[in-house]
Formats: structure tokens, sequence, C-alpha cells
């Protein structure tokens, strides 16, 4: 979240021209943006792989939420939601460009202060979801398996407020769709929570038990031991959560060394570009929290406010980066092995 307008993340934003980047009326009421048209994405690939991902950025209208008078939802021409899309792309989406073809939507997000609100009064962030910026996301996907899919095999994938709305997804739309559900290679709910309740309430749904299950969701939050130990607040972490360790892919708390880590994506200030490098990030899931704790030689923690004196939510994908993009080659490629059989 907060990471996509710091100063390291500035390192990746080249700026962006506001006039042309959409195609719909940046009007917060009005209806989703047409995703027949380019400008209404971030990004539609060249089709060079046999398997698409499909990406929903996390929250990017954040500091800007806060000013006085500003909408509970982001305009689609917010120049920090824009900004924050290139950022993310770049730290985070970039992990599935190897093994698939990424499409990224613009879409109308709920900003940090209209989240935040809707997860104290309800417990969660569906509510925030629900009308607008679900409206744009099933109309995006709705396109996209319509115009853009040709029945390739797919992940869905997100993190942060994005991985909520991955979720939200998976329980609504592909209950309504069944026949694409059926193609889905794996779904990467990174930086929220998937939880017990979750996959009681929607049995479908399935959770991943190893490194190369496929039809699966693979989920965690990451956080300091000083967040476990204060069993600390955190807007991303909510009750009978599970995560999977991203160095082992077990989902109990064997202890991952930072050995196994095989490349962190991290921010190099004076070279300015990001760069993978070993900062020490192992991994070991604390099942009563739910969450995986790190011991990573880094000092940028998230927000405390929205996540706890030692969260790192804002590197959920960074500090795992190479070996997240080597999950999704294995699971892609278990995926087309499977299908290819059954043909």
């Amino acid at each position: 979240m907060k990471k996509i307008i710091s100063a390291l993340a500035m390192i990746a934003i080249t700026g962006c021209s506001l006039t042309g980047c959409i195609g719909a009326s940046a009007e917060t009421g009005s209806a989703a943006p047409d995703y027949s048209k380019a400008s209404s994405w971030y990004k539609i690939p060249e089709i060079t792989r046999e398997v698409d991902t499909f990406y929903i950025y996390s929250t990017a209208y954040f500091e800007s939420s806060f000013v006085k008078g500003a909408p509970d939802y982001a305009t689609l021409d917010n120049p920090e939601m824009l900004e924050g899309v290139k950022a993310e792309y770049m730290t985070n989406a970039s992990v599935y460009e190897q093994s698939t073809n990424v499409f990224v939507p613009y879409y109308r997000q709920a900003g940090m202060r209209y989240a935040v609100e809707i997860s104290k009064k309800t417990g969660d962030i569906d509510a925030a979801l629900s009308g607008i910026s679900y409206d744009d996301i099933r109309a995006a996907l709705d396109c996209y398996f319509r115009k853009y899919n040709n029945g390739r095999p797919f992940i869905i994938a997100g993190h942060s407020q994005g991985s909520a709305m991955v979720k939200y997804v998976l329980k609504n739309y592909f209950k309504e769709h069944p026949e694409y559900y059926k193609r889905m290679v794996a779904a990467y709910v990174i930086g929220f929570s998937v939880t017990k309740d979750d996959l009681k309430k929607y049995p479908y749904l399935k959770f991943a038990t190893g490194e190369s299950d496929t039809g699966v969701i693979i989920s965690w939050n990451t956080e300091g031991p000083k967040n476990v130990k204060e069993n600390a607040n955190n807007v991303a972490v909510l009750p009978n959560a599970i995560s999977i360790n991203p160095l082992n892919w077990k989902l109990d708390e064997t202890y991952a060394p930072a050995s196994k880590n095989l490349g962190s994506f991290m921010p190099n200030l004076k070279a300015r570009r990001y760069e993978i490098t070993d900062i020490g990030a192992d991994a070991q899931v604390v099942l009563k929290r739910g969450v995986i704790v790190t011991n990573a030689r880094y000092d940028h923690p998230a927000a405390a406010e929205f996540f706890g004196p030692q969260s790192y939510h804002e590197d959920d994908y960074t500090f795992y980066y190479n070996n997240l993009k080597d999950n999704v080659a294995k699971r892609v490629a278990a995926y087309l092995r499977r299908t290819k059989k059954a043909r």
C-alpha cells in the first residue's frame, strides 16, 4: 500500500500523462469503464504464453484519500493511483510475466481511509468492495473472458486490497461462472487473509497444500517477530487466517531458513533501481496468528497505525520474489501437464 508512494517505490515510477491514460469518465459514480478499450487497462500484453494472469492492484489511493472532502473511491484519473499501479506492476505483478500473459485493469478502488473505516465497522473489507469497485472488476473480467482470454487457462492474483478483491471474485464471480473457474490454474491472494471460515462457507474453494497443486488458493501475510509477540492489530490479518510458507510451501510451522530464499527484489537507493539481493528473508508459519514471520534484515516496516509495529505487508511479494516466480512456473507447468494428459 503506502510503499507505492514512498521514496523507495518512486524508483519504479517514470510518470504518466493523465491525458489518454483511461477511456472512461473519471466521475466516481459513473458506470464501469468500457473495458473493450485498451485505455481502460494498465496492461494488455502481447500473447506469448499458454496461460494468462489477471492481476488486481492494491491500495494506491492512499494519502490523498485522507484529504478533507476526498471521495471514498478513487476516480480513474487519480494521480496517486496511476503512479501506484506502475510501481506495483514492477515490484509485484512482474513475477507472473515469465510464465504468463499479464492483464491489469484500471478500477475505482476504495481509498485507504474508507477501506479502514469499513473494516473497523464490519470486521472485513467486503462492504467497501461490493459496489463500485466490484462493478469495475466484474466488467473487466467479463470483457477479459469474452475478448482476450480465448479459452486459455489463467491465474488470478493481487495484493492487499487487490487480493481482498480476488477473494471477493472467487466467492462471487466464479460461483456464477463455473465454466471459467475450471480453467483457473491458481489464485494468489497475497497480503490479505483467506480464512478457515471462507473455505468452510465456500467449499469449492481449496487452499494450496504444496508447491505445485492447481485450482487452489495461495496466500500469506508477512510480519516480523514484534507483531507476533504483541498480537498487534493488522488490517490485513483476519481471525482464523491461513498462510502458506513461500520458501518450503508447507502449512505447518516448519522453519525455512533464508538459504532457501532464491532472491528478494529490493530497492538500491544509491543506484536508483530495484535488484535481486539477499536480505536474510527466512519464513515460518505462525499457526495461531495465521501469518508468516521473518527475521529479514530490513528496517522499513509498513505503516504501524494500520499494520502493527513490525508488518512487512508492503513486501509480501518482494521478500520472496524469486521463490514466487519459480512457484508460478511450477504450477503453470503442472496444470499444462495435467490438461494435456487428459486430452
